[in-house]
C-alpha cells in the first residue's frame, strides 16, 4: 500500500476522473509515501499551512496503471506513481488529525 497526502479540495474537485495532482504535470509523477510515518512528515513539511481537512489516499499499487517506481536515496526511498491515480485503487481515505499548535499527530479513517 502507498499513501498520498492530499488537501480535501484537491481530492474532491472532479471524483469523475482519474486524480491527477499538480506534481504529475509539472514532474512527471504523483509522489507517495511508504508509511505513516512518512505520510505525517510530508503533511507537516508541505502541507502545514494548509487549512481545511487534510486527507491520506491509500493505495493499492496492483490496481495502478501508472508504473511505480521506489526513489530517494540509500536512506530512504520513497513511491512516485508515474500517471494519475485510479479512483478505484484507492482502498480507504484517511484524515490527518492535528493537535493545538497545528502539527500532524495521526491518521483516522475520513468520514
Amino acid at each position: 500500500m502507498l499513501l498520498h497526502v492530499v488537501p480535501l479540495d484537491e481530492w474532491s474537485a472532479d471524483p469523475g476522473r482519474p486524480y491527477a495532482p499538480p506534481s504529475l504535470a509539472a514532474e512527471g509523477f504523483v509522489h507517495c509515501s511508504p508509511d505513516e510515518t512518512a505520510a505525517l512528515a510530508i503533511a507537516d513539511g508541505h502541507y502545514g499551512s494548509v487549512a481545511g481537512p487534510l486527507l491520506v489516499l491509500v493505495i493499492d499499487e496492483t490496481r495502478l496503471a501508472g508504473e511505480v517506481r521506489w526513489e530517494g536515496s540509500r536512506d530512504m526511498l520513497f513511491p512516485h506513481v508515474y500517471g494519475p491515480i485510479e479512483r478505484s485503487a484507492v482502498t480507504a481515505v484517511l484524515e490527518v488529525r492535528r493537535d493545538a499548535d497545528g502539527r500532524a499527530r495521526e491518521l483516522t479513517p475520513w468520514a
